[in-house]
């Protein structure tokens, strides 16, 4: 197997790492780490099966970055989490080495480096780029604010889905949504907390659980419900430890990467048939294009498609198939 970027450049000697602790931030679970020194790695990360992942192959793993003698930035896919994470990096190290994908924008984020730094050492690999330089206070301009409330009303932060705007396909979910919901609700993907207000709106309605894997959207549901029925869950909503809920409601996420992957809804389905009493309704949008009726119709007995537009279709499935 070929060597990933940063293995070779530490092989070959284009990067001399300076000793001390040396920071990854949000690492895949896959990230190749093999040419750092194992007792110097800090996991820096808020996505939970990263997290998760991470801990059980033993690596020390926290949210905030700490001093470092490293700060190795793994490029999200948000541009905007991406800067931040460029400025945190300067702010707390020595060094600071960031490594990504073309596809999430290491490429752009090379650019903009270049343009207020000049030239960079690099390598493009594997679909991919690694640069490094040492740290300095020049992105102190690129500083994450704090979560802001946006024209819509809610708090977002850089690297939460749909920040800018609600996203459409809750907006129709939650005006699908019949006038009573069962007692006991949860909200699978729950993200910045958008559908909690017009399912905690419904008749009958006396507990909500927001279970969220991205920490930063769950510190923003924070901020938009303060109802004390709801409870807020930082987890994989798909190995999520619960059952017995009455009803669920999920807009789930389609994408691991860039391209679009359909298995990651089909998880959250089966997991939303896992967690459902007997008796329990789901409540679902998904993008037009996505096949997701098979899955259904595995997991639950009775599955209609109660609205939809060009984009869009909203599910009502309920007597979930153990």
């Amino acid at each position: 197997m070929s060597q990933s970027r940063l293995s070779t450049a530490i092989a070959d000697g284009m990067i001399a790492l300076p000793s001390g602790n040396i920071s990854l931030m949000r690492p895949s679970a896959t990230y190749d780490v093999s040419a750092l020194p194992r007792d110097d790695i800090r996991i820096v990360h808020g996505f939970y099966p990263d997290v998760a992942a991470w801990q059980a192959a033993g690596y020390d793993v926290r949210q905030d970055l700490q001093q470092s003698a490293v700060a190795i930035v793994v490029v999200p896919r948000s541009k905007a989490l991406a800067r931040a994470m460029v400025a945190e990096a300067c702010a707390k190290a020595e060094f600071v080495i960031v490594d990504g994908q073309k596809t999430d924008g290491v490429d752009s984020l090379f650019k903009s480096c270049r343009k207020i730094l000049g030239d960079l050492p690099s390598i493009p690999k594997g679909h991919g780029r690694i640069f490094w330089f040492a740290a300095t206070d020049a992105f102190a301009a690129w500083t994450a604010p704090a979560p802001a409330k946006g024209p819509h009303g809610y708090f977002t932060s850089a690297g939460v889905f749909s920040d800018g705007a609600v996203d459409a396909g809750s907006a129709l979910l939650a005006e699908a949504l019949p006038a009573k919901l069962p007692a006991r609700m949860a909200d699978l993907g729950a993200g910045w907390g958008y559908l909690a207000a017009p399912v905690l709106a419904r008749d009958g309605v006396k507990s909500l659980d927001l279970i969220e894997a991205e920490a930063l959207s769950l510190q923003c549901a924070k901020l938009n419900v303060s109802d004390p029925r709801v409870h807020f869950h930082w987890a994989d909503a798909t190995q999520f430890d619960g059952s017995g809920y009455d009803g669920i409601v999920m807009n789930p996420p389609f994408h691991t990467s860039r391209a679009s992957d359909p298995s990651l809804g089909r998880s959250f389905i089966q997991a939303a048939a896992r967690l459902l009493a007997p008796h329990g309704k789901l409540w679902m949008v998904a993008n037009r294009h996505l096949p997701y009726e098979a899955t259904l119709t595995e997991c639950f007995r009775n599955v209609d498609m109660i609205a939809g537009n060009g984009a869009f279709k909203i599910f009502h499935a309920n007597r979930p198939q153990r």
